[in-house]
């Protein structure tokens, strides 16, 4: 009986142990096939919010494009010594015939000594086939390639080694002897002064005397003027410096009453630095969108031709005016001689950039174009650059004073608060 009581009592131990087991066997499979569903529902999730988020990228344009592979070749040509291989096509389209796909071998040299101008490698063919010559031989006939990547701001260009060109027998008789003349289409000096006769190729010192001392107009300022304004306020006129001054013909006529000009130029079609040096002048070979190679704070007087006007980009124009506020000393005098623009431009955009310098205003005459069709006019301004801070802020007051009484007296008080 006892037996008996035991064994039952066993049987049903076991088959409470074995339906706990089944229960646990249920619970392990119920809990797998949760974490299944969780994990494919999780992984659906992230890939469709990967792919909302790459069609929610925008497409980089395709000119940004070709951009980045033209630098990217550019960097490939200049410092790696290897042209892009994935540009090789397209680079093979626009460059010249004469131009290698390989870099110059000086151009490597080169750029392992000296930095060479971050523009230049915008213009990677061209700056390659300036430097493609051969060394210690004469230079090539390339004047033309010179001027133009200046112009693109490579600039100062790369030292070559070789033997540039001069003209064969120059004579202080012979003014033409001077210059080599194959690359201009006008042979002599008479032909490019009957040809230009507004540009100053009339070499006598007469004729650079006459054309800044006679004073037809407002917008006339003779030298004898400049002169004794700057007497007139203690200001002594030793060192000038000419913007754009073609031929020399403000140099020549300063030099006359000893003050030194130098004379920023380009060769564009004529002989011009060729002119200058002719007078026993220096000409400066230096765009108008490059830092001019002048210590701070020691040019009297800046000039600049009709080569400065308006078609100079607003941003470069800025910059350019206060590199030359860098040169001018204090009490130095910043003259703009027929500065060209549409009257509305000269009111709204160059008048306040020019405001923004803080200097008196000597002279501030505006003129109409004769043959005037969209409003343009011409403005000669003789300006004195502050001697101190406090002739600065002063100066710079008043300025904003004039703009406040203009602003509040063409529109109500309370717009005018928040354009001020």
């Amino acid at each position: 009986k006892l037996l008996r009581t035991r064994g039952s009592s066993l049987r049903k131990m076991a088959g409470f142990t074995m339906s706990l087991n089944l229960l646990l066997l249920v619970a392990m499979v119920a809990t797998n096939i949760f974490s299944l569903y969780h994990l494919s529902s999780t992984t659906n999730f992230f890939q469709s919010t990967v792919k909302s988020s790459q069609s929610s990228v925008p497409t980089v344009p395709d000119h940004l494009l070709r951009q980045l592979h033209t630098i990217r070749a550019a960097i490939n040509h200049l410092t790696n010594h290897q042209p892009d291989k994935s540009t090789s096509i397209a680079s093979s389209v626009t460059s010249r015939a004469t131009v290698s796909s390989s870099p110059p071998k000086d151009l490597l040299l080169y750029s392992k000594l000296s930095p060479i101008a971050s523009a230049c490698h915008d213009y990677p063919d061209l700056l390659h086939e300036y430097m493609n010559y051969t060394p210690f031989s004469l230079c090539p006939s390339d004047t033309d390639l010179v001027e133009k990547l200046i112009l693109r701001g490579c600039h100062p260009l790369p030292r070559r080694r070789c033997f540039s060109r001069t003209p064969r027998n120059p004579s202080d008789s012979k003014p033409e002897s001077n210059v080599i003349w194959s690359y201009y289409s006008c042979k002599t000096f008479d032909c490019l002064a009957t040809k230009f006769p507004d540009l100053g190729f009339d070499l006598s010192l007469e004729k650079s005397k006459s054309q800044f001392s006679s004073y037809k107009s407002e917008l006339d300022l003779p030298i004898s003027q400049l002169l004794q304004i700057a007497k007139s306020a203690n200001s002594v006129l030793r060192l000038g410096i000419d913007i754009g001054g073609g031929t020399g013909s403000f140099a020549a006529a300063m030099k006359a009453r000893n003050v030194t000009v130098l004379t920023t130029t380009m060769n564009f079609n004529a002989p011009y630095s060729e002119a200058v040096a002719l007078r026993g002048l220096v000409p400066l070979h230096v765009p108008l969108q490059q830092r001019l190679p002048v210590f701070d704070g020691v040019v009297d007087l800046v000039r600049c031709g009709r080569a400065v006007n308006r078609w100079i980009p607003v941003t470069v124009m800025e910059f350019f005016f206060f590199d030359l506020d860098r040169i001018l000393r204090g009490g130095g005098y910043l003259w703009l001689d027929r500065f060209f623009s549409k009257k509305v431009d000269l009111e709204n955009v160059y008048a306040p950039m020019i405001g923004k310098l803080g200097y008196k205003k000597v002279k501030w005459a505006v003129a109409n174009k004769m043959d005037s069709k969209h409003g343009e006019v011409f403005l000669t301004a003789l300006l004195q650059k502050p001697g101190t801070f406090l002739e600065f802020q002063i100066v710079y007051l008043t300025v904003v004073e004039d703009l406040e009484d203009k602003i509040l007296g063409t529109i109500p008080e309370h717009e005018a608060f928040f354009q001020l």
